[in-house]
């Protein structure tokens, strides 16, 4: 009996140690990279509006409860404040991973590195391990064996109904929720759109790289000499290997292009820009070093527009690259317009339109768009069903890391783009006035504008 006591107070003294190897562990990590942590905690879609409290109230009790546990006395105390701190984060962790429309970074230190889903499994460990400590650790001995596990049992599931509803609150409350509800009224089509054919591509690294021929073209981020071609009902496919005549480039950031019959290898990181015929799939140098870029689409056969940092102010730029015999980059720095910093402002999606040989830039942030001809010459300026006009972004730099980032979730208006012919397709990131969130967990909205925008 004894022997049985004494290995349960050797158990018992290494889980505090765990916690307290936990807990001042991450509270350093967040106070020494505080900066940061306080940036990520505003990027969350529960806590941004208390990001200023919550970053120092965390490391502070993380560090209390090591303190705690280190003095017998309350160390019944300091596992029970430990089993709830763990229980909060946990659901936390569960409500971003299922119910939340973002995952935000995550914490700091070595759990970084974890995966969300590896840190829910990490999180519900030291749950289990802090019930088995208050179990097995000595106290209350007025109170029978029975009594004492049952006030144990009530008060661990009182505490869990607590901090689970705590957090639930939260995310009901949280803005998340209330900025994505909107002043304008989408008409929706009497007949919806149906589905006609389906494939399963087995990995989420596939791109739309190009269509012509009556086949679509996938590009891969993660095989980026491959291509795979299926046809247009999306029955038969067949890859592709890209080969380049060059193998001393390295290739950092890699985009494909396909326009029959010509393919298009472009990375601007290098940056280099390499042209082929798709009966071969063998790719040239175009362009070598001449100037960096972000993104960029294919105008024509021998013209791309980019979009790049300017070396100038730092802001982001548009740009057309001409390589037929001579290389010639012209800018065009009117066509952007600056709301708060010039780069996450203006972050957006390029398209351009072969039919009518239009080029379209459509904002990430605000309700605009711009229409250029294809030489990046201004057309028209238009806006979306959305009333977003201005961007609603909150940026931090943190000096320590040298980053620019998000100091709250954006508030994204477009998520994505593409054209045909006269006609603007965006899928929208915000439920219009009337529209059921249910209907937008199952599926998704895309708005077709349906302009004279894009006509001469």
């Amino acid at each position: 009996m004894r022997l049985n006591t004494q290995i349960q107070n050797l158990f018992l003294e290494f889980i505090c140690f765990l916690y307290i190897l936990l807990f001042v562990y991450a509270a350093v990590s967040k106070l020494l990279d505080f900066e940061n942590f306080q940036v990520q905690l505003g990027q969350s879609p529960l806590l941004s509006a208390f990001a200023g409290y919550i970053a120092w109230i965390v490391p502070a009790i993380e560090l209390l409860i090591s303190i705690f546990i280190v003095i017998p006395r309350f160390r019944i105390v300091a596992l029970y404040a430990a089993f709830s701190l763990m229980v909060l984060f946990t659901a936390y962790i569960f409500i971003v991973l299922n119910y939340s429309s973002f995952v935000p970074c995550s914490c700091g230190g070595i759990l970084e590195k974890l995966g969300w889903t590896e840190h829910l499994v990490f999180n519900i460990f030291f749950i289990a391990i802090a019930v088995i400590a208050l179990f097995i650790s000595p106290g209350y001995n007025t109170v029978e064996r029975k009594s004492r596990r049952y006030f144990i049992s009530t008060t661990l599931l009182i505490l869990s109904i607590i901090c689970v509803g705590f957090m639930t609150l939260l995310f009901i409350t949280s803005e998340d929720i209330v900025h994505h509800r909107n002043n304008f009224v989408r008409r929706f089509p009497p007949l919806s759109v149906r589905k006609a054919y389906q494939a399963d591509l087995k990995y989420n690294s596939y791109y739309f790289a190009g269509e012509g021929d009556g086949k679509i073209y996938l590009g891969n981020s993660t095989a980026p000499a491959q291509v795979v071609a299926i046809d247009t009902a999306l029955q038969s496919k067949k890859t592709h290997h890209i080969f380049i005549d060059d193998n001393k480039i390295k290739f950092n950031a890699v985009q494909v292009r396909v326009f029959p019959p010509n393919f298009y290898v472009l990375d601007g990181t290098v940056p280099c820009i390499f042209k082929g015929k798709i009966v071969d799939w063998k790719a040239t140098l175009q362009m070598y070093g001449t100037t960096h870029f972000s993104i960029a689409e294919l105008v024509d056969s021998n013209v791309v527009a980019f979009r790049k940092i300017s070396n100038q102010n730092g802001e982001n730029i548009l740009g057309t690259i001409s390589f037929d015999g001579k290389t010639v980059v012209k800018y065009h720095s009117e066509l952007l317009q600056k709301q708060i910093d010039g780069v996450f402002d203006t972050d957006g999606t390029m398209q351009y339109s072969r039919e009518l040989k239009k080029f379209v830039y459509l904002y990430y942030y605000r309700n605009q768009f711009i229409v250029t001809d294809n030489r990046l010459n201004l057309f028209y300026r238009g806006n979306t069903i959305d009333t977003t006009s201005k961007a609603r972004l909150k940026i931090a730099w943190v000096k320590k890391r040298k980053e620019k980032k998000f100091s709250v979730p954006p508030f994204t208006v477009n998520r994505t783009s593409s054209v045909h012919n006269n006609l603007l397709f965006v899928n929208s990131d915000l439920p219009g006035r009337y529209e059921s969130l249910e209907m937008w967990k199952q599926a998704s909205i895309i708005d077709v504008q349906i302009p004279v925008i894009l006509t001469t």
